[in-house]
């Protein structure tokens, strides 16, 4: 009997060539479009063309009935509200700068939707990101892999997956790249072979992440400008405006060139400062999730980045600093921003990952907390870390290189 699997369809390319690949490598495929919102949901009027219209819909129903699968919309509104955007009003306007991507793929695609896949008896979810997965036969673990199309590798936004998650997932694009995606979509006659991926933040489709916020929770209230020796320097127009690192868009001058240093949303206060009082090189980050290994017995060597895109920082060592704590060094400076997962590799595999949040230590503003290791390789075959269900395991570790924010994640990776 056919290996039954729910195939995510967006109705972009990816996520319609990974459908038919699966039918090429004898999966029983149906394919889901996730509803995830109306435009009322979000503040955005019918006209506007945001994810999950009803075009996205047609445009994956039409590719299923191409590969002659079955085709699904599945209602998940409620629960997209909840842990998706009000996660990032509630973020922003706590002063961190969070992921909702990150928080989308943790709480929708790899939660909600696999209990629906199991509840309809198939054994897989599908997705169209660039990753792989593989399992370990030393370590008994499943593994996630970077992509083969390192301009496409998606791992980043995937470091929250447990084991259970990764044991019935499957990521058929993991190598394959974005040009052999679109060739093989225009063999296959799809007429999405040539959409344009999407770019922003899907309810956020003009990238104004301050008027958004404002539609959700009110007008946003304007407070000081300090210097970091505490001095006022002028007026703000809300903090959730800001993000540590900027430099343009202060609404002022001062005769030469501030950054956003730090934000403190409790006192309402934004801090500017010269570029060197970005730069840190050691953080403390928590809420570990470990995937392929169960214990970091000693200091490992590792790289880190913060960002899609950016090149991984080397090096650095992360090692346990309490329990469930990690202190993160790098050799270089980095620039860190409080919110921001940070994600260590080990290898071609990611480490680890972690938003940050406020905490005690050496750099109280540039703490990192929900610190997800995901090693996707190890260095050694006795190397593992463990991760028991507590919301307070931080890791130390020394990075440069990065400004890390308030909810950042790092990533992780063996040097």
């Amino acid at each position: 009997m056919k290996k039954k699997v729910l195939a995510a369809m967006s109705g972009g390319v990816d996520s319609s060539v990974a459908a038919a690949k699966l039918l090429e490598e004898g999966y029983a495929v149906t394919g889901v479009t996730m509803k995830l919102y109306e435009n009322e949901d979000i503040g955005w009027d019918d006209d506007t063309q945001t994810c999950c219209s009803l075009r996205d819909v047609k445009d994956a129903r039409v590719v299923a009935h191409r590969l002659g699968i079955p085709h699904y919309v599945l209602n998940l509104r409620n629960r997209f509200c909840d842990d998706v955007v009000r996660r990032f009003v509630r973020g922003y306007l706590d002063g961190e700068t969070p992921n909702p991507c990150i928080d989308c793929n943790r709480y929708i695609k790899f939660d909600a939707l696999l209990d629906r896949a199991h509840a309809l008896e198939h054994e897989y979810i599908a997705t169209g990101h660039y990753a792989r997965i593989l399992y370990d036969d030393a370590s008994q673990r499943y593994l996630l892999q970077k992509a083969a199309d390192p301009h496409k590798d998606q791992s980043y936004v995937l470091y929250g997956m447990t084991q259970h998650q990764l044991r019935h997932t499957l990521f058929p694009l993991g190598d394959m790249t974005k040009d052999a995606v679109r060739e093989l979509a225009s063999v296959l006659g799809f007429s999405n072979a040539q959409k344009k991926d999407s770019q922003d933040i899907c309810f956020v489709p003009d990238g104004n992440y301050a008027a958004f916020i404002e539609r959700q929770a009110g007008p946003l209230p304007p407070g000081d400008f300090v210097g970091t020796d505490g001095s006022t320097l002028g007026r703000h127009g809300g903090v959730a405006r800001y993000t540590i690192g900027q430099r343009k868009g202060l609404g002022m001058g001062f005769g030469k060139p501030m950054y956003v240093v730090d934000k403190d949303a409790k006192k309402n206060t934004v801090t500017l400062g010269d570029e060197a009082a970005l730069w840190e090189t050691r953080v403390v980050v928590g809420d570990v999730n470990l995937i392929a290994v169960e214990a970091l017995p000693a200091p490992m060597e590792v790289t880190a980045k913060i960002r899609y895109g950016m090149r991984e920082a080397r090096p650095g060592y992360i090692r346990w600093r309490t329990a469930g704590s990690v202190w993160s060094s790098i050799s270089r400076n980095a620039r860190s921003r409080p919110g921001r997962r940070l994600f260590f590799t080990a290898g071609k595999r990611w480490w680890a990952a972690a938003p940050s949040c406020p905490a005690e230590g050496h750099f109280p503003s540039r703490t990192i907390s929900s610190m997800h290791l995901l090693a996707l390789t190890m260095v050694s075959g006795s190397m593992s870390i463990s991760s028991p269900p507590c919301p307070c395991r931080t890791l130390y570790t020394s990075i440069s290189v990065v400004s890390f924010m308030l909810g950042q994640s790092i990533f992780f990776e063996s040097a």
